[in-house]
């Protein structure tokens, strides 16, 4: 009764789902779910893929069990560990399409301990970090964050203020706002609240946004003590 109310659950997750005892403690006891996953797993039901982490696994036709993705793996190992988790830096700006660049190493900040977990051929580093750098984990705000360390305080341009701003949703500006307080002084300016925001899929035509930020930036750029970049980029959130 108890390996089939576990097999419905984890069924009910959909291939690709990778899952730790501790989420399926709602249909038995944690010596009866061990025991369950651990049978499953001998029977190729399941995957096992690191001690107390598991997969339903996808199934190519031609090449079996598929492998799963790095960011979920990670995810999943948070989860289980109860740990906050932020991507790199590099991998932000990628995400964004800020560069081409797909980094080597699977790298993410975490208020967990620092430590690297293998699964199957995939290397996973966890670095443990300050809870400003952590600033917007678990959320879109804090890959924004991230990908803006990546290019730099000189590296803000119009095309990778309107590349973040055209991802963000009403909530993500607002987190971005309340955030900022917490992130390097360089970044502020970027972070702004919006007053014209317009919601994805009505920005202006690129030449006018272009030109409503060269004309901004011409207002502003007598002011002391901004840097080009900083003027630019104080419309992140206002396209």
């Amino acid at each position: 009764m108890i390996t089939s109310k576990i097999l419905q659950g984890i069924k009910g997750k959909g291939r690709g789902a990778i899952f730790a005892p501790s989420d399926l403690l709602d249909l038995g006891s944690r010596a009866s779910v061990d025991q369950t996953l651990s049978r499953l797993a001998d029977q190729g039901v399941i995957r096992r893929l690191t001690r107390g982490l598991y997969d339903y696994p996808r199934i190519n036709p031609r090449f079996g069990m598929v492998q799963p993705a790095v960011d979920n793996v990670g995810h999943a190992i948070a989860r289980k560990d109860r740990c906050v988790l932020l991507v790199s830096p590099a991998a932000a700006a990628n995400q964004f399409g800020l560069s081409t660049q797909v980094p080597s190493k699977h790298v993410y900040k975490t208020d967990g301990p620092t430590r690297t977990r293998t699964i199957g051929r995939q290397v996973i580093q966890f670095r443990n970090a300050s809870r400003k750098t952590l600033v917007g984990a678990g959320q879109k705000s804090g890959a924004v964050f991230q990908a803006l360390r990546y290019v730099g305080k000189g590296g803000v341009t119009d095309s990778v203020i309107h590349k973040l701003a055209r991802t963000l949703t009403d909530k993500d500006r607002d987190l971005l706002v309340k955030q900022s307080r917490d992130v390097p002084a360089w970044t502020q300016p970027v972070l702004q609240t919006s007053r014209q925001y317009r919601a994805p899929g009505h920005f202006k035509k690129p030449q006018r946004v272009w030109g409503f930020l060269r004309q901004s930036s011409r207002k502003i750029s007598g002011c002391a003590g901004r840097s080009a970049s900083s003027l630019r980029s104080h419309h992140l959130v206002n396209i």
